[in-house]
């Protein structure tokens, strides 16, 4: 069985590309802490290079951010390629699902990110059926 799950925070701005034949893939990396503290009595990171195609691309792209935090899962893969004459290998999570993760507006010292939207101002709004929702404060539990 081949599965990953794993939180973390974005260390760059996601990028989203389109193959020749027009399928949307976001390449992004996090940061996970280790479980443990080192000697120090801090927490090391990971940095793990992640890929997302199609819809769950598109959506990484539109509402993350460097910094944001998010939960992935995925599978592990691993590739090999040719650069400069050198055989070259990667390793990376092929994302499935993306969720956000903390990082409510307040929580973080700062507003969370806005919506990140393409050239053409496509986004999440009251014509396409979503209603917005009462403030934390406002809910009956």
């Amino acid at each position: 069985m081949n599965k990953v799950i794993l939180m973390g925070r974005l260390t760059r701005d996601p990028e989203l590309r389109t193959t020749p034949n027009g399928v949307s893939v976001c390449s992004f990396s996090i940061a996970v802490n280790r479980r443990f503290k080192n000697a120090a009595g801090e927490y090391d990171a990971d940095f793990i290079n992640c890929v997302a195609w199609r819809q769950t691309g598109e959506f990484v792209s539109r509402y993350f951010a460097k910094g944001r935090m998010i939960g992935v899962i995925g599978s592990l893969q691993t590739r090999t390629y040719e650069k400069d004459g050198q055989k070259r290998y990667a390793t990376e999570v092929q994302v499935d699902e993306a969720y956000f993760a903390g990082d409510k507006a307040g929580e973080s010292g700062g507003a969370a990110p806005a919506p990140r939207t393409q050239d053409n101002g496509v986004g999440f709004g009251m014509d396409d059926g979503f209603m917005p929702m009462p403030a934390d404060d406002d809910l009956p539990f």
